[in-house]
């Protein structure tokens, strides 16, 4: 029986050491990971590929195809699963990334660490153990891409970066983990939602995420449409409203053609077209801005390079966040 996992790696705290002198932390041996074979080969018959050394902060959407890339190579070799470690900043970013390109079913597991590997309570290696587990495990197939982290198993779509510094900083707000992984195994409480996969394809279109706040007016969406951005995520406030000033802007956009995507910078719930004032959900409805269904704004940027790949057109966009 095929029980080869394969760990990816591309940097982050979780490779990372402090230095004793600066007491500063930064990437170090791109192959300091190698060391926690022994105890991963408990679990499947795990190979190494050290892809990249980089902070999080340095990932960009190029890189993530690149990732991805790496991945489909070797499933395509016929590895049962694969581990992904990754920086905790655009984690979550990379996991939606991979969810949307990947079409397979084998389980694609994205985990990192909150401590460096010399820091007191190093999470990376317990992290790195248990998603090994969850690659290899019956029951995680056809479950889209997760992030395993503090003993919890999250979905791609849902999952979300909460806190600078604790080691139960990924959650997901309104639903909680898929899964949890015990001492002796591992659980699964609920499916994923299946989603649309895009073309894997090098990303080309530049989008732009606005977080709106009390007072704003139109010049960061006017600066977006003058730099030419293919499209623009809105982070709007409540259900999804705007302040009024910022309306300009906005209709300049949808006249360039520009899509528009609605989020709330709030963390539970979705944008809806209550509100009939100016500036409210239902106005942007009516305006022809794309209602997003609860993922949060960095989500909705990585989603829409991605459909802009396949088309411009405002309704089937509007169909691809609907998931």
């Amino acid at each position: 029986m095929n029980n080869k996992v394969i760990v990816i790696t591309t940097g982050g705290t979780i490779a990372m050491s402090e230095s004793m002198e600066s007491q500063g932390v930064k990437p170090q041996d791109p192959q300091a990971l190698q060391s926690a074979l022994p105890l991963l080969n408990q679990y499947a018959k795990v190979e190494m590929d050290h892809l990249f050394n980089k902070p999080s902060p340095h990932i960009t959407p190029a890189d993530m195809f690149l990732i991805a890339e790496r991945v489909k190579e070797h499933l395509d070799r016929g590895a049962k699963g694969i581990v992904i470690t990754h920086g905790t900043d655009t984690l979550e970013e990379t996991a939606y990334f991979l969810h949307l390109v990947l079409d397979t079913d084998r389980p694609v597991i994205v985990t990192g660490a909150m401590r460096s590997s010399n820091e007191l309570g190093a999470d990376g290696p317990v992290n790195m153990v248990n998603s090994v587990r969850v690659a290899a495990h019956e029951q995680s197939p056809g479950r889209g891409v997760m992030v395993v982290f503090n003993d919890e198993i999250h979905t791609a779509r849902d999952v979300t970066k909460t806190h600078t510094s604790n080691v139960a900083t990924f959650q997901s707000p309104g639903l909680g983990p898929v899964g949890l992984v015990t001492k002796k195994e591992i659980r699964f409480f609920r499916d994923s939602v299946k989603e649309p996969r895009f073309p894997l394809a090098m990303p080309s279109h530049q989008v732009a995420l606005i977080k709106v706040a009390a007072g704003m007016d139109d010049s960061l969406i006017a600066w977006a449409v003058e730099r030419g951005f293919d499209g623009i995520v809105l982070e709007a406030l409540g259900q999804g409203n705007l302040p009024p000033a910022m309306l300009p802007g906005l209709k300049r956009a949808l006249a360039s053609e520009i899509p528009v995507v609605l989020v709330s910078r709030c963390f539970n719930g979705s944008v809806q077209d209550t509100y009939e004032y100016e500036g409210g959900g239902k106005q942007l409805k009516e305006l022809g801005l794309i209602f997003s269904n609860g993922i949060n704004g960095q989500k909705a940027r990585i989603k829409l390079m991605l459909a802009l790949s396949k088309t411009k057109d405002a309704t089937e966009l509007q169909s691809y966040f609907q998931y």
